[in-house]
């Protein structure tokens, strides 16, 4: 694993891929700090932060859109996959490179509040910054795993940003549809029967495996009717708790706060931890192809 995080580290840096990102995160980051903290005079530098949530949308398909496409399209995906290196470990270390260049960008991007800190008359709020960096990286984290995901369905590194942009803008805008949805019972069941069938090809579609898709869409489909005769109720309100279940950003309030707790931050984990997990099947899966 190692091996090959000092080696896709490396490569973000002999291409101009690391340099784009670091270059174009930091002159963004620059504006807003111009614009936010020093025009206004305003020390508080999580706003900042926040701004870039969005920015970074656009550039997470930028870092990651070649981690395991670029394998492909040479055909040494192959050779990965055949090496003594175990899957896990590869995709891991992939997904650690890109993680090291945002890391380093931060690392970064703490001199502007160190500017700050000069002519602050009052103080910042180091531990609100702290609490916004600690939360950032979080979901920044979180964003990489889902392009590493991406980059891994396609040998195309176009077509692998597109998908990764395409996701993480509808995670960004779940926060916005969950307030228009409807809340009735009805629309409860439906959704879940969605999901249900969505979780059913996601299973065959995986494994290949015919009784395994009949044995999950058979307890779906029991759990779907025994929650409707049992926990009506559930049914109210559901699609927006499941859409605010996978909201990002809406976690990243509290962090923006200097709020720091055990809830988020496990979220976040268990997400990039998931989509990592989701990365690995997919590369397993072309080893029986």
């Amino acid at each position: 694993m190692l091996a090959v995080f000092r080696r896709e580290l490396k490569a973000y840096f002999v291409s101009p891929i690391g340099f784009v990102f670091v270059g174009f995160f930091i002159l963004i980051a620059g504006v807003f700090f111009a614009i936010s903290n020093l025009l206004q005079g305003n020390p508080n530098f999580t706003g900042v932060l926040s701004s870039l949530t969005f920015v970074f949308l656009f550039l997470v398909p930028i870092l990651t859109m070649r981690l395991l496409t670029e394998e492909a399209r040479q055909k040494t995906d192959q050779l990965l996959i055949t090496s003594p290196l175990s899957i896990t470990g590869i995709v891991v270390g992939k997904y650690l490179a890109a993680v090291g260049v945002f890391v380093i960008t931060l690392i970064i991007t703490l001199l502007f509040p160190l500017i700050m800190s000069f002519y602050a008359l009052l103080g910042l709020g180091w531990w609100e910054i702290l609490g916004g960096y600690i939360g950032f990286l979080l979901m920044g984290c979180a964003f990489i795993s889902v392009g590493l995901f991406f980059s891994s369905l396609t040998d195309n590194q176009l077509i692998a940003a597109m998908y990764t942009f395409a996701a993480l803008l509808l995670i960004w805008i779940l926060d916005f549809v969950a307030q228009s949805v409807p809340s009735t019972v009805g629309s409860g069941v439906v959704f879940l029967s969605l999901l249900a069938v969505a979780l059913v090809a996601l299973v065959y579609f995986s494994t290949r495996n015919v009784p395994a898709g009949v044995v999950t869409f058979v307890i779906a489909a029991a759990a779907v009717i025994l929650l409707y005769f049992l926990a009506r109720g559930i049914y109210n309100g559901l699609i927006a708790r499941i859409l605010g279940w996978f909201s990002l950003v809406k976690r990243y309030g509290d962090f923006s706060l200097g709020q720091l707790s055990l809830s988020p931050v496990v979220y976040y984990i268990s997400f990039s931890g998931a989509f990592v997990f989701m990365t690995v099947r997919m590369i397993e899966k072309r080893r029986w192809v």
